[in-house]
Protein backbone atom coordinates (compact mmCIF):
# COMPACT_ATOMS: atom_id res chain seq x y z
CA UNK A 1 0.00 0.00 0.00
CA UNK A 2 -0.80 2.31 -1.18
CA UNK A 3 -2.07 2.20 -4.31
CA UNK A 4 -5.59 3.50 -6.01
CA UNK A 5 -7.39 0.53 -5.73
CA UNK A 6 -5.88 0.10 -1.90
CA UNK A 7 -6.38 3.75 -0.89
CA UNK A 8 -9.87 3.99 -1.07
CA UNK A 9 -11.18 1.21 0.56
CA UNK A 10 -8.03 3.05 3.71
CA UNK A 11 -9.81 5.85 3.30
CA UNK A 12 -13.32 4.69 3.66
CA UNK A 13 -12.73 2.39 6.43
CA UNK A 14 -10.85 5.47 7.89
CA UNK A 15 -13.68 7.82 7.59
CA UNK A 16 -16.23 5.58 8.54
CA UNK A 17 -14.60 4.83 12.28
CA UNK A 18 -14.03 8.73 12.91
CA UNK A 19 -17.83 8.99 12.09
CA UNK A 20 -18.61 6.14 14.34
CA UNK A 21 -16.14 7.60 17.31
CA UNK A 22 -15.55 4.39 18.29
CA UNK A 23 -11.77 5.27 19.25
CA UNK A 24 -10.31 1.93 18.98
CA UNK A 25 -11.61 1.81 15.90
CA UNK A 26 -10.15 4.83 14.88
CA UNK A 27 -6.46 3.75 16.49
CA UNK A 28 -6.71 0.52 14.70
CA UNK A 29 -5.32 2.68 11.52
CA UNK A 30 -2.53 3.62 13.44
CA UNK A 31 0.96 2.73 14.19
CA UNK A 32 2.24 2.35 17.99
CA UNK A 33 5.06 4.58 17.41
CA UNK A 34 2.74 7.60 15.29
CA UNK A 35 3.52 11.09 14.97
CA UNK A 36 0.45 13.42 14.57
CA UNK A 37 1.23 17.08 13.91
CA UNK A 38 -1.91 19.29 13.65
CA UNK A 39 -2.98 22.67 13.59
CA UNK A 40 -6.28 21.25 16.14
CA UNK A 41 -3.42 19.43 18.23
CA UNK A 42 -1.63 22.55 18.87
CA UNK A 43 -4.77 24.18 19.84
CA UNK A 44 -6.45 21.40 21.94
CA UNK A 45 -3.38 20.45 23.95
CA UNK A 46 -1.69 23.97 24.04
CA UNK A 47 1.06 23.05 22.80
CA UNK A 48 2.23 24.95 20.01
CA UNK A 49 4.46 22.54 18.23
CA UNK A 50 0.77 20.44 17.26
CA UNK A 51 2.43 17.25 17.19
CA UNK A 52 1.17 13.98 19.50
CA UNK A 53 3.65 11.15 19.50
CA UNK A 54 3.04 7.82 20.35
CA UNK A 55 -0.26 5.86 20.26
CA UNK A 56 -0.86 6.42 24.38
CA UNK A 57 -0.72 10.45 23.36
CA UNK A 58 -2.44 9.58 20.12
CA UNK A 59 -5.28 8.00 22.42
CA UNK A 60 -5.44 10.86 24.60
CA UNK A 61 -5.44 13.21 21.79
CA UNK A 62 -8.58 11.67 19.88
CA UNK A 63 -10.61 11.19 23.14
CA UNK A 64 -9.86 15.00 23.82
CA UNK A 65 -11.21 15.81 20.48
CA UNK A 66 -14.19 13.50 20.67
CA UNK A 67 -15.04 14.94 23.80
CA UNK A 68 -14.74 18.60 22.35
CA UNK A 69 -16.74 17.77 19.20
CA UNK A 70 -19.76 15.45 19.98
CA UNK A 71 -21.02 16.05 16.10
CA UNK A 72 -17.62 15.38 14.59
CA UNK A 73 -18.54 14.29 10.97
CA UNK A 74 -16.15 13.60 8.18
CA UNK A 75 -17.47 13.46 4.16
CA UNK A 76 -14.42 12.24 2.11
CA UNK A 77 -13.58 14.20 -0.91
CA UNK A 78 -10.93 13.03 -2.00
CA UNK A 79 -8.20 10.58 -2.23
CA UNK A 80 -4.47 10.96 -3.28
CA UNK A 81 -1.93 7.93 -3.12
CA UNK A 82 1.78 8.13 -3.17
CA UNK A 83 4.52 5.59 -3.07
CA UNK A 84 3.87 5.17 1.21
CA UNK A 85 1.47 7.88 1.89
CA UNK A 86 -2.21 8.94 1.40
CA UNK A 87 -3.75 12.51 1.32
CA UNK A 88 -7.37 12.72 1.97
CA UNK A 89 -9.05 14.94 1.70
CA UNK A 90 -12.89 15.80 3.66
CA UNK A 91 -14.94 17.72 4.85
CA UNK A 92 -15.40 17.96 8.61
CA UNK A 93 -18.23 18.93 11.11
CA UNK A 94 -18.49 22.80 10.45
CA UNK A 95 -18.04 22.63 6.61
CA UNK A 96 -14.38 23.05 6.17
CA UNK A 97 -11.86 21.29 4.34
CA UNK A 98 -8.99 18.86 5.96
CA UNK A 99 -6.46 17.54 3.87
CA UNK A 100 -4.29 14.88 6.33
CA UNK A 101 -1.12 13.79 4.49
CA UNK A 102 -0.40 10.29 6.15
CA UNK A 103 2.92 8.19 5.61
CA UNK A 104 2.33 4.21 6.47
CA UNK A 105 4.41 1.30 7.14
CA UNK A 106 4.45 -1.70 5.28
CA UNK A 107 1.54 -2.87 7.18
CA UNK A 108 -0.56 -0.04 5.87
CA UNK A 109 -0.79 1.43 9.67
CA UNK A 110 -0.13 5.14 9.67
CA UNK A 111 3.47 5.93 11.13
CA UNK A 112 3.06 9.91 10.88
CA UNK A 113 0.37 12.81 9.98
CA UNK A 114 0.56 15.94 8.92
CA UNK A 115 -2.91 17.83 9.00
CA UNK A 116 -4.10 21.11 7.24
CA UNK A 117 -6.62 23.13 7.44
CA UNK A 118 -9.02 25.52 5.51
CA UNK A 119 -10.47 28.33 6.87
Amino acid sequence: MPNPTEAHPFAQDWIAAWNSHDLDRILAHYAPSVTLTSPAAAKLLNDPSGTVTGDAALRDYFQRGLDAFPNLHFELLDVLAGLSSVVLLFNNQRGTHTAEYMELDSAGKIIRVVANYSG
